[in-house]
């Protein structure tokens, strides 16, 4: 093909896979690659798992749409799963997660009754449209997008005094994600969901949780917040949740749900069949046990690269399978993500300092040595050479 007609929005390495299986993902050459980002934590499973092959398959072979008009067996029992992880009543499906921020973001205003301020995280992300840009709390993302949807304030992640003051009369929900994804994977100190959660009771105002990268088991919980003990009025997910096929949810309390009436939301593809049928397969593989595995794997690979002690690394975060590896000044983490690449690894990256590790939950100890080998040598390499990685 002599042209390339597709729109420069992306950043594209030059690498195209033709077929992946469990960990592995194999480029048209043959080349084998270690998958440590599951298309940026969406293939928890890893890819081709049988289980979710052969539901797909099965819906493939009988209906494929209908439209939200008509019924849906595959989207109640999906709901009734999500319910019971959650501790929360109603579902929404989309089919993405900045769909489902947009979703919070109107029922959250609806049931606020004239309160319409929202306040959110600065390196928060919640996606590209114009209401989830407006809630994104990344200035870099806004440039040629003015203006942007009124009523939000994002103010420091994970300091409790800056939510209280930007409390007005106006303020009607706080919208957060349970660890900064795309900000650079940031945790924040023990206790802080708690107290946002008690503020929230204390002026009447919803708790949006914005579980997108962190949910489906992602941390060792099925939801990241739960290990605050903490419940929130309105959680919203996507990428994990159908293992790569288009699937967004919000879940709510009845509380929320009770204002939200026929034709004020709607989505043509939400809840497809296909991918809810992906989704139900998801949600019976995500067992106790993969999700103790989970934090076992991550706990494995942050000590043992902790040990190395190395001297580009001046940082290691996260939980359980969402980890970033914080890199010392002058080292790019693109380059190094590049280099990784050319050496069968593959990663993602938060801003210009930070590599992201989100494996598949199909991932292994030996895996996790490989990776650490490999990267080591990469750093090393370019050290002796004297090149700012």
């Amino acid at each position: 093909m002599s042209e390339n007609h597709l729109l420069g929005n992306y950043n594209r390495y030059p690498v195209e896979f033709a077929f992946g299986e469990g960990a592995y993902l194999y480029d048209h050459q043959g080349s084998k690659y270690t998958d440590f980002l599951s298309g940026i934590a969406v293939t928890g499973f890893g890819h081709a798992q049988p289980d979710i092959t052969s539901a797909v398959m099965k819906q493939l072979n009988g209906v494929w749409h209908t439209s939200n008009l008509f019924d849906s067996s595959g989207q109640k029992t999906l709901a009734s799963t999500l319910a019971e992880k959650s501790g929360l009543d109603k579902v929404f499906f989309c089919n993405s997660g900045t769909e489902a921020n947009e979703a919070a973001i109107k029922f959250a205003r609806k049931w606020g009754n004239g309160r319409y301020h929202i306040i959110t995280a600065l390196g928060g992300f919640h996606g590209r449209t114009m209401g989830a840009l407006s809630a994104t709390g990344q200035p870099k993302l806004w440039n040629g997008f003015f203006p942007l949807v009124y009523g939000f304030t994002s103010v420091p992640f994970g300091v409790i005094e800056s939510i209280k003051s930007a409390i007005t009369p106006q303020t009607v929900a706080i919208m957060l994600e349970p660890i900064l994804g795309e900000g650079g994977v940031i945790v924040p100190q023990n206790g802080y969901l708690t107290a946002v959660k008690e503020l929230c009771e204390e002026h009447n105002l919803l708790l949006i949780l914005d579980e997108v990268q962190t949910g489906m088991g992602r941390t060792g919980k099925w939801f990241a917040h739960q290990h605050d003990d903490i419940k929130p009025d309105i959680i919203t997910l996507a990428k994990g949740i159908a293992n790569g096929l288009p699937l967004g949810a919000l879940i709510c309390s009845d509380d929320v749900a009770s204002v939200i009436k026929p034709g004020d939301h709607g989505s043509t593809f939400g809840g497809n069949p296909v991918s809810v049928a992906a989704a139900n397969a998801v949600t019976e593989l995500l067992t106790d046990d993969v999700l103790a595995e989970n934090l076992e794997l991550g706990d494995y690979f942050v000590s043992q690269l902790t040990e190395l002690s190395l001297p580009e690394v001046l940082d290691i975060r996260g939980k359980g399978l969402m980890i970033g590896i914080q890199l010392a000044d002058g080292i790019s983490s693109k380059t190094v993500a590049g280099k990784l690449l050319n050496q069968g690894i593959v990663v993602g990256t938060s801003g210009d300092s930070v590599i992201r590790v989100l494996p598949p939950f199909v991932i292994s100890k030996a895996d996790f040595d490989h990776f650490i080998s490999t990267f080591s040598a990469v750093l090393a390499g370019a050290e002796a050479q004297g090149v700012a990685v």
